[in-house]
């Protein structure tokens, strides 16, 4: 196969000592490259994956080092043949080259297990939207992931420079993103930042946590109106772990309202967390042209904002 792109990462000091198929595999999934610790270890056997600062041939078994570069080429895919569903969303912008969707609460993004059918991905099949296979067999184009119960903005890939262009904006954290929480609680300060690193959560590997050799994770967020028990809030993401707004505010006593996962239930009327997308700006990478969508809240978070301002 030939090579399509290479990408390249960079050990932080809280990450060194781990495998290297390991922790690859999770800088992959940041981006949204489907690849396995299987695929890896097959790419590393390959010579596809090297480390910069040495001309020794890696393992799959070698642990990293704080502030080594490894460089991995992506062998060349093949595209990707998935069934259409009509799926209800709205396309807010579309070209040659990518598509920016509102994604409604409740709808997973691409098929995984549990959810074969149904997805985003489905819907824009189904609306003959031809995605980069670049992302992998079960997420073509997809470049960033929102949760299936948060609302709002993504972009997904049609061509393989976009999704190169896109990924790396997301990588180097120029891709400009937004969000609308409500949490719970009084907070003291009207702006903040939650510097902690987020991994997976070691006694419950369905969650995600603020761990020891987590990746490094940074929330910004600032209040715009605070009320008896809640506060609504615009949280900006420099990085973008999974679960990463929803773990950063549990971490500092103010989950989400609704999460199931990190925050008390049966709180404010509302499926799933209190959380929206409701900006997203980056730079076309085909044009060059500097792009910004804004999405309304969804029906269901405005009327928890008219009942808080009301009643709260």
């Amino acid at each position: 196969m030939t090579e399509v792109y290479r990408l390249q990462f960079t050990v932080d000091e809280d990450e060194e000592g781990q495998r290297l198929d390991r922790w690859l595999a999770d800088c992959l999934l940041e981006l949204q490259v489907d690849a396995s610790r299987t695929q890896l270890q097959e790419w590393i056997k390959r010579g596809l994956i090297a480390r910069v600062d040495s001309t020794k041939a890696v393992k799959s078994s070698d642990l990293v080092v704080a502030t080594s570069t490894y460089i991995v080429q992506i062998p060349e895919l093949q595209p990707v043949e998935l069934a259409g569903d009509e799926v209800a969303f709205d396309i807010v912008y579309e070209d040659d080259s990518l598509v920016v969707v509102n994604k409604p609460r409740g709808l997973v993004v691409h098929p995984a297990a549990g959810h074969a059918r149904g997805t985003l991905v489905n819907g824009l099949v189904h609306r003959g939207t031809l995605l980069c296979p670049l992302g992998g067999e079960m997420r073509p184009g997809v470049v960033h992931r929102i949760d299936k119960d948060t609302s709002g903005l993504l972009v997904l890939a049609k061509t393989e420079m976009a999704y190169r262009g896109l990924t790396e904006q997301l990588r180097t954290h120029a891709m400009e993103r937004e969000y609308t929480a409500i949490v719970h609680g009084t907070l003291e300060h009207s702006l903040g930042t939650v510097d902690a690193p987020v991994g997976r959560d070691p006694k419950n590997r369905q969650r995600m946590a603020v761990v020891a050799g987590g990746k490094h994770a940074v929330t910004h967020f600032r209040v715009d109106r605070q009320y008896a028990r809640y506060a609504r809030l615009t949280c900006q993401l420099e990085t973008g772990r999974t679960h990463q707004i929803r773990v950063h505010m549990a971490y500092i006593d103010h989950p989400l309202a609704g999460d199931p996962l990190y925050g008390p239930r049966h709180t404010l009327p509302i499926i799933g967390q209190a959380l929206h997308a409701g900006l997203l700006g980056f730079v076309h990478p085909q044009t060059g042209a500097h792009l910004k969508f804004e999405a309304p809240l969804p029906t269901d978070m405005e009327q928890l904002v008219e009942w808080l301002e009301r009643d709260g």
